[in-house]
């Protein structure tokens, strides 16, 4: 669990993480924007979260009831870029997996001190953040806390280890490197299925998707 009390969207990621996901109501929700990010647009099934801050009024027009489709069309993510000074990110889908002992993986990371461009990646939007590499050197993967104060991690596979199940691997030992009893997400790019695959196949459920939306850089 989070501990970021009085965050909204750290209360979503608790209840999230215990099966608790937003109603099917046709809804868009507006909350404040999160922390960790300069706004965000959640999307789960039959529910929108807005959380930036605007007029909610405006995002009500803009998202009326059963229009599920609205905040992520351009015309609304440009208009939300206006509005908040920030830049969107790619769509994510999200995906979870809890920490359970039992469940340990195979593959054995070892802490990477690099100024490794994944590590740049997971500075600009996560806290508390540390750098692992296989053994070898072909699997990075970085772990931090990300909006509402959730566990997060991302990894890359180097090009000469591709096709062998080195990412399925990465995003199973991922999971050993949050505290007992806490939830990971990840968050892979829409078009990326190869790394869908891998994520699955490591264990992960998918439970929505997501822009976030950044002070510079795209993320």
């Amino acid at each position: 669990m989070s501990d970021q009390s009085g965050d909204p969207i750290a209360k979503l990621m608790d209840a999230v993480t215990v099966g608790r996901l937003p109603p099917w109501d046709g809804e868009t929700e507006h909350l404040p924007p999160p922390r960790g990010a300069i706004a965000a647009v959640l999307t789960f099934a039959g529910h929108n979260v807005v959380a930036a801050d605007v007029d909610p009024d405006w995002v009500r027009a803009s998202c009326p009831w059963g229009d599920l489709v609205a905040p992520l069309r351009p015309s609304f993510l440009s208009e939300l870029e206006r509005r908040t000074g920030g830049i969107a990110g790619p769509l994510d889908l999200v995906l979870l997996r809890r920490h359970e002992p039992s469940l340990a993986s195979d593959l054995r990371l070892v802490p990477f001190r690099s100024n490794h461009p994944r590590m740049s990646r997971a500075l600009r939007v996560r806290t508390e953040v540390g750098l692992y590499q296989t053994e070898d050197g072909c699997g990075v993967v970085a772990v931090g806390r990300g909006i509402g104060g959730r566990w997060e991690a991302g990894f890359e596979v180097d090009l000469r280890a591709r096709g062998r199940g080195l990412g399925r691997r990465l995003a199973a030992a991922a999971v050993s490197l949050i505290p007992e009893g806490q939830s990971l997400f990840l968050q892979v790019a829409a078009g990326n299925v190869a790394s869908l695959r891998a994520v699955l196949a490591a264990g992960f459920v998918p439970i929505g998707a997501e822009i976030l939306f950044s002070a510079g850089e795209n993320l």
